[in-house]
């Protein structure tokens, strides 16, 4: 599990080696703030990784987000505020084995003063495919009332400046999917 240094440069299949991570990392692109690697105890008896440990990774790559969105730690301890995932929707795109490189693409979809909506697509990221994406609605919460409460004016300000970029992006197709059956159950 890694989270990404700002000082890392931006991959290079993604932009010119000249660019820094900073210049790279002024939102107009999905963010890169985690990757990670398949681990042997994430397969399953099809010798490939398993649903459960796609979620795990997934909340990594959210929790990424929130620490670049000023939710980190420190936020939390100041404030006795956190972000709680109510809803969240996988889709898997193709299989991965063990040793896999995985880079994290990030961003927000949306947000209002008590939600975020989050995006990842999970990248092999030497082979550069797309294994499976990640949809999540969030919620922030007080932990000492528990009840979503209304974030600081001063994180619906960075929220506002990651959306701005973001909202110009080109929505995925696995965004707002749902499950349907062919033919209705019950």
């Amino acid at each position: 599990m890694e989270k990404i240094h700002p000082s890392t440069p931006a991959p290079s299949h993604l932009c010119s080696s000249k660019v820094n991570r900073e210049v790279y990392q002024t939102m107009m692109s999905p963010l890169y703030l985690y990757r990670d690697v398949v681990r042997p105890e994430w397969l399953d008896y099809n010798n490939h990784m398993t649903e459960g440990y796609y979620a795990v990774v997934f909340a990594n790559a959210s929790d990424a987000f929130i620490d670049y969105a000023r939710m980190d730690a420190a936020y939390r301890q100041r404030t006795h505020c956190s972000i709680y995932t109510v809803e969240t929707h996988i889709t898997y795109q193709r299989e991965l084995k063990v040793g896999s490189p995985l880079r994290f693409a990030s961003r927000l979809l949306g947000y209002d003063s008590k939600r975020i909506h989050i995006f990842h697509e999970m990248f092999h990221e030497d082979e550069g495919f797309l294994a499976a994406t990640f949809e999540a609605m969030m919620l922030h919460v007080d932990l000492q009332q528990v009840k979503s409460v209304p974030m600081p004016a001063e994180t619906l300000a960075w929220l506002a400046e990651i959306h701005a970029a973001h909202k110009e992006l080109p929505l995925p197709e696995q965004v707002g999917r749902g499950i349907r059956a062919a033919v209705r159950l019950g």
